[in-house]
């Protein structure tokens, strides 16, 4: 046997350590294939179709080529760290050191070239699929037919290479031999009973608080300045969480005799609190990890929907036409007929109504609108809004459901009456949020007989709108584009702004989705090194316990229960700071994101536990196989 068919057989006996590397590094060449097979598609060949999407899918190309990198090293490291005793073992027979870092560099350089390989055949594989998505997320008009990626193939399989060459040689080049009854003994030499300091631990708890409560209290601009001070403090807190607070939580509950002494509890908190410690290092990183990739994605799709839903409900209407103040009463009839005319040829079917907002003056420099009841239902009927039937006394507060003016000026108003030519004056009686009329500031609502002695206005300007029927939103767009070439900015449709503002943001969403995709899945894969690890000494730890009577249900208990707490602990802090981070965005925003954040949230949750019960469904088989 060649020494290097004896590298190659260490990868085949040792496949189940190698499987979720393989496949994790699997994964990312694929996707690193998949921009590349985007980036030289022949529709964007041109220049012209999309072009922030290439150099987005060119950045998001090379962090995940960067990660990648940080990923590969580490999975290489963790296994590395289960291969003492087998290094030993090598040592005994006569292998020198430059030896094992020779067959360290082949397995790795082997690993990689079939993960490399593999992730190419499995993105050609799954290209039309990806292909067909990304043309309905991109919104594009040509097709993205599918095609043989040459030269995708091509700078993938050399990307891949050089990258893997690089870690195999540098994990050669740091991998250091112990003295050789270390190495023998390998995970078997007592690691001490784990300590925590108290004082850090309450320090870790002090941290999270201070920073979850700053990161939820704070509003508006606010927030920005606050976010760097608490991304600090919280990533400091998340490290201490789980070197000082866990283990410090852990060994209170061995100290508490009633919970430590119940059923198998004692077997589940005496290995916990050293799996905590030693696995420490790596909850951190995978919650860090995680939290990027559900406040990234999270923050992508809340911000869509603030851009998209928060225009619609600040202008209900199909189309608006706001002349300037300037314009001619001729040039405003012809704009006007310019929309009915294009509304016509394509087919739509609207309604539409015209008002004439005046402005008066409240003294201190204030304009406000105030409009009458009449006008005021004549639109809210038009999007089947509640009317409005104010007393000739009363005058009510209207504020923007979305106003991006001073939020407190509808409670200005409500402490300003209106004043009539006669000296009366009309008070404001309740305030309400509507976005019936075309106003984005706090405007007042009175009844048409008080309306008529309001006086001369400061200012007025005409508004006409049109409220389409439902089900036209593809005829809608095609008008849209037509008013915005044919009459201007001057008058806008919203579906058409919709379709732009999604077309603009579609790229950002998709590589977005695929970076948090690969960062999550990287993560998922750290737990399973960390969990796979250490199960030859698992298997040895609960067959002896099984000797002295440890049953198949208690052993499936104590394995269920831990392996939870190890898979999930991360992962729940992750999710913690991921709510909090789009709290504060929906701070930041002043727009309500719950939907969005538990469906994020939600999604990757559940996406986890499916994973988790895959992964342990095979632990336990493995365990129960070797001692049963």
């Amino acid at each position: 046997m060649t020494f290097r068919q004896f590298a190659f057989n260490n990868v085949l006996r040792n496949k189940r350590l190698y499987v979720a590397y393989f496949l994790s590094s699997m994964f990312t060449v694929m996707v690193f294939f998949t921009f590349a097979i985007f980036a030289f598609h022949p529709a964007f060949s041109g220049g012209s179709v999309n072009s922030k999407a290439m150099f987005g899918m060119a950045v998001a190309g090379g962090i995940i080529y960067v990660f990648s990198f940080f990923f590969v090293l580490y999975s290489m490291s963790s296994f590395l760290q289960s291969r003492k005793r087998e290094f030993g073992l090598l040592m005994i027979q006569g292998a020198s050191s430059g030896q094992i870092r020779w067959m360290v560099f082949l397995e790795n350089m082997l690993i990689g070239f079939f993960a490399t390989v593999g992730g190419i055949v499995l993105g050609l594989v799954f290209a039309k699929v990806i292909l067909m998505l990304a043309e309905n997320v991109l919104i594009i008009s040509e097709s993205l037919d599918f095609y043989f990626p040459t030269l995708a193939i091509i700078i993938t399989f050399i990307s891949f290479i050089i990258l893997f060459l690089f870690i195999s040689l540098f994990v050669s080049f740091i991998l250091r031999t112990k003295k050789l009854i270390d190495l023998i003994k390998g995970d078997k030499q007592s690691k001490g009973e784990p300590k925590a300091s108290a004082l850090l631990a309450i320090f870790a708890a002090l941290l999270l608080i201070a920073g979850y409560a700053t990161a939820l209290f704070v509003k508006g601009t606010m927030v920005v300045m606050v976010m760097v001070p608490v991304i600090i403090v919280v990533i400091l807190g998340t490290y201490l969480l789980f070197t000082q607070l866990s283990v410090s939580i852990i060994r209170r509950l061995k100290k508490n005799k009633p919970i430590f002494w119940r059923q198998t509890n004692m077997l589940l908190f005496s290995d916990l609190s050293f799996r905590l410690k030693d696995n420490a290092r790596t909850f951190f990183m995978v919650a860090i990890i995680s939290t990027v990739a559900f406040s990234a994605i999270g923050t992508l799709y809340g911000f869509q929907s603030y851009l998209t839903n928060g225009m619609k409900e600040a202008n209900p209407y199909s189309i608006t036409y706001y002349p300037l103040e300037d314009e001619s009463k001729t040039d405003m009839k012809q704009d006007v007929k310019q929309i009915n005319t294009i509304l016509q040829e394509e087919n739509i079917q609207a309604a539409t109504e015209k008002v004439t907002l005046n402005y008066f003056d409240l003294g201190d420099n204030q304009n406000v609108l105030i409009a009458k009841a009449s006008d005021y239902n004549r639109f809210a009927r038009l999007i089947d809004e509640k009317e409005l039937h104010p007393k000739e006394n009363e005058a009510v507060v209207m504020d923007n459901s979305q106003s991006l003016t001073n939020t407190n000026e509808g409670e200005t108003l409500m402490k300003s009456p209106v004043k009539l030519d006669d000296g009366r004056e009309i008070q404001p009686y309740r305030k309400a949020t509507s976005s019936v009329l075309p106003e984005f500031r706090a405007y007042y609502v009175v009844n048409d007989h008080v309306y008529d002695q309001l006086g001369k206005p400061v200012r007025s300007g005409d508004h006409f709108v049109w409220q389409a029927e439902s089900g036209q939103s593809d005829q809608l767009i095609n008008a849209g584009k037509k008013i915005s070439e044919q009459v201007g900015f001057t008058a806008q449709a919203f579906d058409y702004i919709d379709y732009q503002i999604n077309k603009a943001y579609g790229p950002i969403m998709f590589i977005g989705l695929f970076i948090g995709i690969v960062f999550f899945v990287s993560a998922g894969s750290f737990l399973y090194f960390r969990l796979y690890t250490d199960l030859d000494e698992d298997k040895q730890k609960f067959g002896s316990i099984a000797k002295i009577g440890l049953t198949q249900r208690e052993l499936k208990k104590v394995v269920n229960r831990q392996t939870a707490i190890l898979f999930f602990a991360p992962i729940v802090v992750a999710l913690v700071h991921g709510a909090v981070a789009l709290t504060a965005l929906a701070h930041l925003f002043e727009y309500n994101l719950f939907k969005e954040a538990s469906l994020v949230l939600g999604g990757f949750a559940l996406i986890q536990i499916v994973y988790f019960l895959i992964v342990r469904y095979f632990y336990v088989k493995q365990i129960r196989s070797a001692i049963y």
